[in-house]
């Protein structure tokens, strides 16, 4: 901690530094680490895949009027009320929408992926995805940590593909892709899912046993999109699952926050007694 300068005035030296407390998880989640062989095998299938589809961001110009110049010109070409000409149904009903946001090709297939760490933590909050493929080149990486713990709770398969950004983007017409998730149901990519899920290496996290039985994950993936299941339709689906062992935190030391003002303590009223 800085000490305040000598000359420094009164308020500069009674400035409050703020303080945050964090807990720190003594667990480190990582990525399984995936062979040579299938990440090719990966980035082909999706390669192919994606080229026949022809899904593409399509990014519309737009000519953006400055303010000054627009308020300037909206004072100048404002008519008044008695020369407003009347609106024509016609024309109205005519003239197309133009499109404020940058479109896809094919909307419909564009529904059906997840891209972006953003879509796919949603997807995965939601229950909607049947498969997850994260790029190695996000940085800081834990960004994409907490997907980990998401994709294991959830029976989804997931796994780190290296170069995912670069052989994906330019396809998709996007700078980069750093996570992409396949939704459930999908008809155009079941056919990717069930040749890539195979290959995906098993996810372990430290809280989690990985001797779960094949039914409990089957009955977790047929849950209904978007609900929030109670807490009675939890414990009857997990019953046949193994529980889950939660190991305690142990504090080892604690500081005391030293900017913090602490105030004095008041001492009890003394009760003065009159003397007769």
């Amino acid at each position: 901690m800085s000490t305040p300068a000598k000359g420094a005035t009164k308020k500069e030296k009674k400035k409050h530094i703020p303080v945050k407390t964090s807990l720190n998880s003594p667990y480190s989640n990582h990525w399984s680490p995936l062979e040579r062989e299938h990440k090719h095998f990966i980035l082909n299938t999706l390669k192919v895949k994606l080229s026949a589809v022809g899904l593409q961001k399509q990014r519309v110009n737009r000519f953006r009027e400055w303010g000054s110049r627009r308020r300037s010109r909206k004072k100048e070409s404002k008519p008044t009320e008695e020369q407003k000409p009347a609106p024509d149904p016609a024309e109205s009903v005519q003239t197309p929408s133009k499109p404020t946001e940058p479109c896809w090709s094919n909307p419909a297939v564009r529904k059906q992926l997840a891209i972006g760490i953003n879509e796919v933590t949603k997807g995965l909050e939601r229950n909607e995805l049947s498969l997850v493929l994260v790029c190695n080149s996000v940085k800081p990486a834990h960004m994409t940590c907490h997907l980990i713990p998401l994709s294991k709770t959830r029976s989804v398969p997931a796994c780190q593909v290296p170069s995912l950004s670069d052989t994906l983007a330019g396809l998709l017409g996007l700078k980069c892709v750093l996570a992409l998730g396949f939704r459930r149901g999908t008809e155009v990519f079941e056919d990717v899912v069930r040749a890539i899920t195979p290959v995906v290496p098993p996810l372990s996290v430290a809280w989690i046993p990985t001797d779960s039985t094949g039914e409990a994950e089957g009955k977790q993936s047929d849950t209904v999109k978007g609900q929030k299941r109670k807490l009675e339709e939890r414990s009857d689906e997990a019953s046949d699952a193994s529980p889950l062992i939660l190991q305690p935190l142990k504090v080892k030391k604690i500081i005391p926050n030293p900017t913090k003002i602490r105030k004095p303590k008041k001492k009890g009223k003394q009760k003065c007694l009159s003397s007769v």
